[in-house]
């Protein structure tokens, strides 16, 4: 090759081969400080497109999640004042059959009609309360079933049923006003005590089963956001090992291509030891 002070082709190409080295370089200490190999389109866009579409998926699973343990939560509340009501349905039971015992006399009939009000006014005072974030299934404040939504896309639900457990209703059937305080009026109230008993029960039973099954589904959501998750990884995690190997690789490739574009540029100078004397 022909010396000349114009053009020293071996610069040039030691100086692109350091620019290569430097752009791989580049690259890699991008992957390592975000621990992505796919990290924006220009990477791949191909891959890049199909995991933002997953992570879009996950974000909608984070509202699914957050409306299920709502939920969740609503029907543990329920579940603990229904727990409490069917007790005091059955003390109920208890007061109203002492009450049809007719040899009793008027004072302790008093006393029993007076605990048997005594529990109806904490029933009351159970369904009222038994409220999470202005829920309340118990008290008939909420006409409707409540949805909850099942899926990222927010176009399956999961319910929870509304069980009206005042008195007067259609599960309790027992009167608020009603009383004991005859052998009677306790007599002709115990079928429709039972019958409440029978009702109450049942409404909890349902909504134990709507309470399984909210649960269940909570678990999935977590196996899918977890599953999710991982097959991202796998689309856009970067290999720590194989570019922390890269790396050291480049370092040694980055310090030679120096070192050659040092000795290149040297060349013109050699041209004028010809004219030296």
């Amino acid at each position: 090759m022909a010396a000349s002070v114009h053009t020293n082709t071996s610069a040039m190409i030691a100086l692109q081969n350091l620019n290569a080295t430097n752009r791989n370089m580049d690259e890699v200490q991008k992957r390592i400080s975000t621990g992505l190999d796919v990290s924006t389109a220009k990477d791949n866009s191909a891959v890049y497109s199909i995991a933002q579409s997953q992570r879009a998926d996950l974000s909608g699973l984070n509202a699914v999640r957050d409306s299920l343990n709502r939920a969740n939560s609503i029907a543990d509340v329920s579940m603990a004042a229904g727990e409490s009501i069917s007790d005091m349905m059955n003390q109920l039971r208890e007061k109203v059959v002492a009450g049809m015992d007719s040899s009793i006399d008027t004072a302790s009939r008093n006393a029993l009609n007076s605990d048997y009000q005594a529990i109806v006014k904490q029933i009351k005072q159970i369904s009222d309360n038994a409220t999470f974030n202005g829920s309340n299934l118990f008290d008939g404040s909420i006409p409707n079933p409540i949805q909850f939504i099942a899926n990222a896309d927010a176009d399956a639900t999961i319910t929870l049923s509304v069980k009206d457990l005042t008195f007067g209703g259609t599960i309790i059937t027992l009167a608020s006003d009603a009383n004991i305080l005859t052998a009677a009026t306790a007599t002709a109230l115990l079928s429709n005590l039972d019958t409440s008993i029978s009702n109450v029960n049942a409404a909890l039973g349902e909504l134990g089963s709507q309470a399984r099954q909210i649960e269940g589904h909570l678990s999935f959501i977590a196996k899918l956001d977890d599953a999710i998750s991982s097959g991202i990884g796998n689309l856009v995690d970067a290999d720590m090992a194989k570019e922390s190997s890269r790396l050291q690789a480049l370092q040694v490739q980055q310090q030679l291509g120096t070192q050659s574009l040092s000795i290149a540029n040297q060349g013109p100078q050699q041209i004028l030891s010809l004219f030296q004397g």
